[in-house]
């Protein structure tokens, strides 16, 4: 992927758009993928006020720029991905919806996957 994970914490907070600009929602957090430890998703915040929450956004091929996060998914599959709510946490259980949403092949048996940093 090539991110500099140092900047990582940099990128909290920015607009995440998908392939056409179209603004998906705020990065809230990264998520790395514990058998490779290199960032694998992020949590984006969309909705309104009382309907917010976190949805899970790969970030294979993912492009930062200096205002934003570029994904290469719709913003409409992202909006309609497993979520969380803003004080929520991801149970193990959830998590391989969350790869077969995207069409990621989860690894078999490798347990928790997903940790958030």
């Amino acid at each position: 992927m090539g991110f500099e994970a140092e900047n990582i914490r940099d990128w909290l907070g920015k607009k995440v758009v998908d392939p056409s600009g179209s603004k998906i929602g705020d990065l809230e957090a990264v998520y790395y993928d514990t058998a490779t430890d290199e960032p694998a998703f992020v949590t984006v915040t969309t909705g309104m006020f009382s309907g917010k929450r976190l949805v899970f956004v790969p970030l294979h091929g993912a492009t930062v720029h200096p205002d934003h996060v570029k994904v290469t998914v719709d913003k409409d599959l992202a909006k309609d991905a497993p979520s969380i709510d803003t004080d929520g946490e991801l149970p193990a259980s959830d998590e391989p919806a969350i790869f077969e949403h995207y069409g990621i092949p989860a690894a078999p048996g490798t347990g928790r996957r997903l940790a958030r940093r």
